[in-house]
This record gives C-alpha cells, sequence and structure tokens, in this order.
C-alpha cells in the first residue's frame, strides 16, 4: 500500500520498506518516500511508543502509515533533509520517534 503525498517537491508516495518491527515498548516502522517519477528514494524508521497506541492499530501496520502520512507531509521537508543528511554522513537511517513527549499524529 503507497500513500501519495503532495509536497513543495511534487508528488511522492509514502509506502513501507520493511516489514514492522514490534517490541514490548514500540512499534518501529521502516518508511520510504519515493518521488513519483522515481528520481528519488528516501528510507527513514518511525519508531512509536506503544502506550500512544491501541490493540488494533499494533496489528494493522498499514493503519499507522495512514495516520503518520498526514504528519510526513507537513514535516516533509524537515524529514526528508535529516533522513538524507544521516544516510550520507552516518549511513544509517533517520529514526522519527513519537512517545509522550512528542505525539506527532498520535
Amino acid at each position: 500500500m503507497a500513500l501519495e503525498l503532495r509536497t513543495g517537491r511534487g508528488l511522492y508516495r509514502l509506502a513501507s520498506a520493511a516489514a514492522p518491527e514490534t517490541a514490548d515498548e514500540a512499534v518501529v516502522l521502516t518508511l520510504s518516500l519515493e518521488r513519483a517519477d522515481g528520481i528519488e528514494r528516501v528510507v527513514f524508521r518511525c519508531r512509536v511508543e506503544r502506550e500512544l497506541l491501541d490493540r488494533d492499530a499494533c496489528a494493522n501496520p498499514e493503519s499507522l502509515i495512514a495516520r503518520v502520512a498526514p504528519w510526513v507531509e507537513r514535516e516533509f521537508e524537515a524529514t526528508r533533509e535529516a533522513a538524507l543528511k544521516l544516510i550520507r554522513s552516518e549511513r544509517r537511517l533517520y529514526e522519527v520517534v513519537f512517545d509522550a513527549a512528542h505525539r506527532g499524529p498520535f
């Protein structure tokens, strides 16, 4: 499942890039942002603390992606830049953390 995001850089698709990781305290989604023309692809992770989720959300990663999509669209430039910078400089994925202090879309 891919969701379309309208950004200042054009149309992007937000989709799962790997199976969700579930732990006792959080669900971690690995997401990709791919430009509609295929010229750019950025991968990052979203860690959502379980305290913010109901039981059904943990079992359905597509619903989590749908909840995160408007936030990613709104924070697109900052998320994209941080993800690209970390991949280039440290060769690791950028991770956005949603918890009690930073609830984001939850």
